[in-house]
């Protein structure tokens, strides 16, 4: 079991390098640029883990084969700067989805070792899964897709109940693994596909019955002075953005 995770781990790292590859060449950073995004999303959510954990030092001090694979995948990234460069844009979610569900099963597995509740295991595979892509993100300035509508850290979470729930329940480990690969893919690959979202809401203003009835019979607040016009009165409700989206569209 100890050397699946291991390999797992080794595999989750190479696709979260190259997705901070493909995202440093479509914002044209340099080498160094493409080395440091590759980085912090192959190594950063695990180095966040256990610097949590207390667990020192880091696994990627311990063992520096992470380092070396993150500066072979980047160095065959450039060597082959052209194919990479020419990926389609969904390249870079789907890469970023293979690896969200890999790095939550490493970071679950690695809690539990620990002896640490499920809870905290749950809480460290998302952690594991979700940091290194918000940091990468916010290194080429853009919105990490965990803090977007679709679904996201919701996958990570699914997943990471999916494995601590196998694994007290007395499941094989790798029976464990691959239900929870299949959650954490299945749910962030059905989000980026459909646009799948849990619901939100959004503070709105809503004009009155009586105000919306015709503008002449519109009862207004005396203006706090002879120059503000009138304003009309208003109640604000707490809705979801679909049914905005419905009021605006009516006649």
């Amino acid at each position: 079991m100890n050397a699946l995770i291991y390999w797992l781990d080794m595999a989750g790292v190479i696709v979260f390098a190259l997705s901070g590859v493909v995202l440093a060449c479509r914002t044209r950073m340099d080498p160094f640029g493409m080395l440091v995004l590759a980085a912090v999303t192959g190594i950063g959510g695990g180095t966040l883990r256990d610097m949590v954990l207390g667990v020192g030092p880091v696994f990627w001090v311990t063992d520096p084969t992470y380092l070396w694979v993150i500066l072979v995948t980047v160095g065959l990234a450039i060597i082959g700067f052209h194919y990479i460069h020419r990926l389609s844009r969904g390249f870079l979610p789907v890469a970023d989805a293979f690896g969200l569900a890999l790095f939550v099963v490493i970071g679950a597995h690695k809690t539990l070792q620990l002896q640490m509740p499920g809870l905290v295991a749950v809480l460290m595979g998302m952690m594991t899964g979700v940091a290194g892509g918000m940091v990468r993100d916010m290194l080429a300035r853009r919105v990490p897709m965990v803090l977007r509508e679709e679904i996201y850290a919701t996958a990570a979470i699914a997943g990471g109940i999916a494995y601590v729930g196998l694994d007290a329940l007395g499941a094989p480990g790798p029976l464990a693994v691959a239900v929870s690969l299949a959650t954490t893919l299945g749910l962030r690959l059905a989000a980026i596909h459909w646009h799948l979202a849990l619901p939100t809401f959004a503070w709105v203003v809503i004009p009155s019955a009586s105000e919306a009835a015709s503008p002449a019979d519109q009862k207004v607040a005396p203006p706090a002075s002879p120059h503000e016009p009138p304003r009309p009165k208003v109640r604000v409700r707490m809705i979801r953005p679909e049914q905005s989206r419905r009021r605006k569209n009516r006649p």
